[in-house]
Formats: structure tokens, sequence, C-alpha cells
């Protein structure tokens, strides 16, 4: 490139706005800005599958390698490395071994997977190609929630598409020259939020009420029908044929070194363009706030920032400058990535009110099996709903601290964690909103069916006479 050429294209990029700009220097990974890239022989035309014909040049382990190397971390909302995981699964086994595909997107904040979906559902196919060659699956299953009814639509034609130019299934063979082959089964869910936990989901496959599972054994050892299992985020997946594309160490330079890749950002609440937005991990939050979401609306000021879906405890308005998004950077900010669902809320937000709405999605979607977090959450809805309609002490305020400790890591999944996390986030970071909610006392007063018609109220923690008069 001529000097003048490159000048003419630094000039032009320079006079693009911020968030045009910054796509146009990211690389896109997952979302590539390609017209009717859901069409097969798009998606073909521009390297489609390219990335699973270099795999078989591989061996299973050296993929999984590649795969370690390229630093890759789940992206449904643990942050688990990728390839490490992939390493679990047996290889001297003659039992059948499943590979499964959490599109099970059910965490309020977070609609990114839809969009690999519909945009870009071939990359997820070949993606599973690969993960399934590497791990030795000949079968693998894509769990997509109830709700998304036309997204699983979209997967199902593409998948037909697949199958029809001998891509997935027996004919993938003669297709590819090798003698592996994988099925791909869609599995639609009936909307339960639990079901996006790996063990639940995995109960729901099989036909079963969607209740989590003891750990241990691990899904690797004993999964679907008791056979060695793994389970994958879409957005994970997916972004596996760039990995064996580019080269592990290559990827592994994009981003945060801790966390490195592209990942798919969700703006949503009090912002100017809400969206899904691929960008590196370890983006600068008030990047993705003031210049790729343009603000927020009316040019207020940001009271709270969820940033990674409804379970990650949040941060405060004063706290965001600085901060790098991605999960190395938010542990020390005492929350998480999750899913990348970032949820703004500017300085008219009722954070109270906000808090009991995620309280009740919580005691609305337990699945009742363990106490603490049958109990804890419903417990959680009924003492905030006591702020809202101002009966709520000062006792109060504690006591939603302290029945998120007792929540937290005493059940068999991690719903009532998430639960925990929100409330206690909320409470413990704006406390000061939730005292000045409070009244000194709250007076009791007893359903007393025997006299019914005799008010006899009297009000708590004052010591009641027991003199007659």
């Amino acid at each position: 490139m001529s000097a003048v050429l490159e000048g003419l294209l630094r000039k032009a990029l320079f006079l693009c706005p911020f968030h045009t700009r910054l796509s146009l220097m990211t690389p896109k990974l997952l979302l590539p800005d390609i017209p009717q890239l859901h069409r097969l022989e798009v998606y073909l035309q521009h390297g489609g599958y390219d990335a699973f014909r270099k795999a078989l040049q591989m061996t299973p382990e050296e993929v999984i390698e590649e795969v370690k190397r390229s630093g890759l971390r789940g992206r449904g909302g643990a942050c688990f490395p990728t390839g490490l995981k992939w390493s679990f699964m047996p290889k001297d086994t003659d039992k059948p071994k499943y590979l499964v595909v959490n599109a099970d997107e059910s965490e309020p904040g977070s609609f990114k997977d839809r969009q690999i979906l519909e945009h870009n559902p071939h990359q997820l196919i070949e993606g599973i190609l690969i993960a399934g060659y590497a791990m030795g699956i000949t079968k693998a299953f894509v769990y997509i929630r109830g709700e998304y009814h036309r997204w699983y639509r979209l997967l199902e034609q593409a998948l037909r598409e697949a199958y029809e130019k001998g891509l997935v299934g027996e004919r993938m063979r003669q297709t590819f020259g090798t003698a592996y082959s994988l099925d791909i089964v869609l599995h639609k869910g009936a909307g339960a939020y639990i079901c996006g936990e790996e063990t639940a989901l995995m109960e729901s496959i099989e036909g079963k009420r969607g209740y989590p599972r003891f750990k241990p054994p691990f899904p690797a050892q004993r999964g679907l029908w008791g056979m060695p299992t793994t389970i994958n985020n879409v957005e994970t997946i997916a972004a596996v044929p760039a990995i064996i594309r580019l080269g592990g160490a290559e990827y592994a330079k994009i981003g945060a070194p801790g966390h490195p890749g592209t990942i798919l950002y969700g703006l949503s609440g009090h912002i100017n363009r809400p969206g899904v937005y691929e960008l590196p991990t370890g983006t600068l939050l008030t990047e993705l706030l003031f210049e790729v979401g343009g603000g927020i609306p009316g040019g207020k000021r940001v009271k709270a920032v969820i940033p990674g879906g409804s379970s990650m405890p949040p941060l405060r308005g004063d706290e965001i400058e600085g901060v790098h998004m991605d999960e190395e950077s938010l542990k020390q900010l005492g929350t998480h990535i999750g899913t990348a669902g970032i949820i703004v809320m500017d300085e008219d937000t009722d954070l109270v009110r906000v808090t009991w709405r995620i309280a009740r999605f919580y005691h609305h979607e337990s699945c009742g099996q363990c106490t603490p977090c049958r109990e804890g959450c419903g417990w959680l809805e009924k003492v905030l709903h006591r702020f809202l309609v101002g009966e709520a002490t000062s006792h109060d305020v504690q006591l939603l601290v302290d029945i998120c400790n007792q929540m937290e890591g005493n059940t068999i999944c991690a719903l009532a964690d998430a639960a925990a996390w929100a409330v206690r986030g909320f409470v413990t970071k704006f406390r000061e909103e939730f005292e000045a909610r409070c009244k000194p006392h709250r007076e009791f007063v007893p359903l007393n069916v025997v006299h019914g018609l005799r008010r006899s109220a009297f009000p708590l923690g004052k010591e009641v006479s027991s003199t007659p008069s």
C-alpha cells in the first residue's frame, strides 16, 4: 500500500464516528459484516467449513491443544477454559459420547446467542463439527429455549441445508474424505430458566423435569443418559472455527490477555443505541456506553450498570471509569462478565424496585428442589416488597444481606447464588436508597380468626405489657 493511500485511509478512519471506527478496527470473528451470511452458499464463498477441513488434517489432541493455546473461555457465564473442558472427555471408552450446545439464552439482559443463530448459523454448525472431532463425539444436541421459536426455525433451516450438502451426517465422510461423521439434533425447551443450567438441561433432553443434578459426577464422566457429555455455550462453539483458522496463538493476541478473543456485548436499558456489538474483551466500559452505545438518553448520569446479565453484582455509576470488560478485571471489582449483557440504569431509576423485580424473577424460576433457594428466593421477594409498600424497617436491610449469605453456596446449582449476588450487590452498593425507604418500626397485625373484628396491633420490637389495664 502506498504512503498516500495509507494516509487517506487513516484520515477517513479518523473522521468516522468512534463506534464505526472501533468496529472497523476490530476483527469480526463471530458476526462478520457479510450480507446473507446465514445462507450456505454465501458462507461457503467466504471460506465456510475450511476450518473443519484444516482440523481434519490435525489429530484430535492437536485440535484440543490449539483451543487451549487460544485461551478461549466459556461465553455462557462461568468463563471456564474451553480447551481444558474438552480435555476432560474420556478418550479410551466404548461408551457413546455427546456434545450439548446450550442455546437456552434465558438470562435477563442477554440476547447475543440468537444473533449467531440468525446471522451466522453455519459457523455454529462448523464449530460443532470441530468440537465433535476433537472429542471423538458422533452425536450433538443443540438445546434452544422454548421462546426462541423463530431462531429454532432459522437454525433448523441451516442444518437442513448442511445435511443436504453432505456437510453433516453420514454423507460428510464422502464430502470431506474422512472416516469421521457426526449427527446434530435440535431440541426445543419449554421456557424454564433453570434448564440453562447444564445438568437441568440434560434432564430436560432426557424427557425429565428440569432438576439440576448433584456434582460430582460431572457431565464428562456421567452426562446424558449416563454417558460422557460436554456442554458448551453457542458463542463459545461459534468461536472455534476462527481459532482453527487463525491459530490459537494468534487468537490469544486479541483482547485481554487473561480472557482473550472477541466477545458479543449486549447493550440494553437506558442507552441510545442498544444492540449486540462484537468487540475485543477488555474494552473499556465507558467506551461501550458513551461511544459505541451513544450515551444515556437525555444526557442523564449513569446510576448503575449490571455488567453481565441480571445475576451479576452491579457497579455504581461513579466507579465505571477505567473499568475493562473482561473477567479478570471485573473480578477485582467484586463482579463478573457473565454473558456480557450490559444493563444500564440512569439517575432516575428506582433501584429498590429493580432489585425486587430481579428477586421476583428468580423466585418464579426456582425449580424448588433445594430449600435455601426455594424459601430464600421467596423470602427475598417478600422482604423487598416491604420497601415498595412502605412497610420496611432498618432491620430489613441487614436481613436481606443475611438471607443472601445463607443462600449462597448451599444449593445444588447456582440459581440461588445468582439471586443472592444480585440482591446483595444492590443492597451493599446502594444501601442508602434502601434505608431511605425504611420507617422507624413496623406494626404487626395478626390474622386473628376467632376475634377477627378486634384490631390487635402492636409495634414490633417494643415490649408488650402483660399487666391488664
